[in-house]
């Protein structure tokens, strides 16, 4: 022990470090919310078979308005990949997260462990987090675009504002990111 530190701040500062701890329940309940989106997944892919081959109704996900049958899947599949993009970007904040902000996994010379995390850190994770809110919008925005004929055009306006938001976030991060470690190249960390 530091002779200049008091016993006091000794143990405020492990009492601080102890509380980062306070996030595993948050991670948790991520985990419950992507079992959430498997489920929603399942079903949507049982609503797109019995809609294909069974002749049922539409997904309740399509707009009434849709008739067409090649348009009611591709809307379908569209949103699957939405939820599977989403279920993506909670694993990368359950798992990017957790070892960034709480503690190591410890997963050294696990044969799945993925390449990105063994480099991870706060900037790069917020990076890749705003690159899967840009794919998540574009998903959304295609779904519009095909729809477009019965969506107010209002509405058709602010999903692309705020599509070009996300995109100049990402952007905004990534170069303030390289402002704050001009040494590394994104190209080098991310794969």
């Amino acid at each position: 022990m530091n002779p200049s530190v008091r016993p006091s701040q000794s143990h405020l500062g492990n009492i601080i470090f102890l509380s980062r701890w306070l996030q595993a329940p948050l991670y948790v309940g991520l985990i419950i919310a992507q079992v959430v989106y498997v489920y929603r997944f399942l079903v949507e892919l049982w609503h797109l078979i019995a809609f294909a081959v069974l002749d049922h109704a539409a997904p309740a996900s399509v707009p009434a308005s849709v008739t067409d049958t090649e348009t009611i899947v591709m809307l379908t599949v569209l949103g699957l990949i939405d939820v599977v993009m989403i279920a993506n970007l909670l694993i990368m904040v359950i798992v990017g997260g957790y070892e960034t902000f709480v503690s190591r996994l410890n997963l050294k010379n696990h044969p799945d462990q993925p390449e990105w995390l063994s480099h991870v850190n706060a900037g790069i994770l917020k990076v890749k987090l705003a690159m899967a809110l840009i794919g998540i919008s574009s998903i959304h925005l295609l779904k519009t675009f095909i729809n477009a004929g019965s969506i107010p055009q209002q509405t058709v306006l602010w999903q692309v504002v705020i599509h070009i938001t996300f995109v100049f976030s990402a952007i905004a991060l990534a170069w303030i990111d390289r402002l704050t470690n001009p040494g590394k190249s994104m190209s080098s960390e991310t794969h």
